[in-house]
């Protein structure tokens, strides 16, 4: 198996907690915490730490209940790696989601589950069509 048809070797990029409250959340983990708010993007705030982003996120929009999390793994190529994932076995929840767009690239996302039900995302700053 390839390293580029797996994870192996992937960075992990972001980490996401749930929260019941945005507005306190955002008030906790920037002005208690001092955490750099990167964005805002529908029920989801996104700061940046030394080499991992955090996502607080609402829990209906995420997915998971309060208290879950879910690991994000860098995936640039995350169209390639999904087919190479889904003729494996996995399972994605939906097709992949544009979740911010900058001038030059589109963040992207598609989430699976493991056996357990661990929400697992693939996560790639993939760069826009010209």
């Amino acid at each position: 198996m390839s390293e580029s048809s797996s994870l192996a070797g992937r960075k992990l990029v972001q980490a996401a907690f749930t929260c019941r409250d945005l507005d306190r959340s955002r008030a906790f983990y920037r002005d208690v915490l001092g955490l750099p708010l990167l964005f805002e993007a529908g029920n989801m705030l996104f700061f940046q730490l030394d080499g991992l982003r955090l996502m607080i996120g609402k829990e209906e929009t995420v997915g998971s209940p309060i208290g879950g999390a879910v690991i994000y793994f860098d995936a640039p190529d995350i169209d390639a790696l999904g087919t190479a994932l889904e003729s494996r076995g996995v399972k994605f929840e939906r097709p992949v989601e544009t979740v911010q767009r900058t001038e030059t690239h589109e963040l992207k996302l598609r989430a699976f589950k493991d056996p357990d039900g661990n929400a697992i995302a693939l996560m790639g700053m993939v760069p826009r069509a010209a």
